[in-house]
């Protein structure tokens, strides 16, 4: 399947947090999107890997995305190396993405950063023609470098490079989020309190968008850095 936009997250729900009203959009407008999970979020301090498994095919759902996959790497082991690398490289060459959004450059979780720099590392590295994979079935499969890689943001309140409209899509994205209600504010909830399961996170998130969209005059927006400039065709595209 030649998928439009292929977004991974280190951990079930970093999609939806960094991303999740970008993907609800360019559903809407008919682009063909897909999620890799690169763990199942074992490590979690709260709810369980079944049950996260269970929370991000509802996530997924509400987004509307073609499909969602797991990869099954060890949750906070994740690492930048050719083992890794060359099951992201199937991934890439399998669904051949023109835009590959990942997790954040610099984050709280040591996990986001080595996800970033391994799924932009393997993005690199599908394009090159000696390094072979094979296929579920066992076919050779063609090299292939995705056109762009963009990293959105998570916990840290990083600058971005650009920022993209989501106006009228932010109820989607924390419907998905909301989803993860092991993880996420729930008044009736029990467990440990974590960083991210208090009201002001969840509230910070949607705030988050808000306060992208009043920069770019819009109602709201997700940022996102780039690894490289971004080519515009005149100043018709800014407008």
């Amino acid at each position: 399947m030649k998928l439009d936009i292929l977004a991974f997250g280190a951990h079930p729900d970093d999609v939806e947090l960094g991303c999740g009203a970008s993907i609800a959009k360019a559903v809407a407008q008919g682009k063909k999107v897909g999620i890799i999970d690169l763990t199942q979020g074992e490590m979690g301090t709260r709810g369980t890997a079944e049950l996260r498994a269970s929370e991000s095919k509802a996530a997924a759902d509400i987004l509307g995305v073609r499909f969602r996959e797991n990869l099954n790497f060890k949750d906070a082991f994740i690492f930048n190396d050719s083992d890794h690398q060359m099951e992201v490289i199937r991934v890439l060459r399998k669904y051949t993405p023109d835009v590959v959004l990942c997790n954040a450059v610099k984050d709280r979780h040591t996990d986001h950063a080595k996800a970033s720099d391994l799924v932009s590392h393997a993005s690199f590295l599908s394009g090159l023609q000696r390094i072979e994979t094979f296929d579920d079935q066992g076919k050779k499969q063609g090299a292939f470098r995705p056109h762009h890689v963009f990293h959105y943001i998570q916990w840290e309140e990083l600058t971005p490079d650009f920022v993209v409209d989501v106006s009228g899509y932010l109820d989607h994205k924390m419907e998905a989020i909301k989803a993860y209600k092991s993880q996420f504010f729930n008044e009736n909830a029990e467990g440990p309190q974590t960083p991210i399961s208090s009201l002001n996170f969840i509230d910070s998130v949607a705030s988050r968008v808000k306060n992208m969209g009043r920069l770019i005059y819009k109602e709201g927006g997700e940022g996102y850095t780039a690894e490289r400039f971004l080519a515009l065709e005149n100043f018709d595209s800014l407008l």
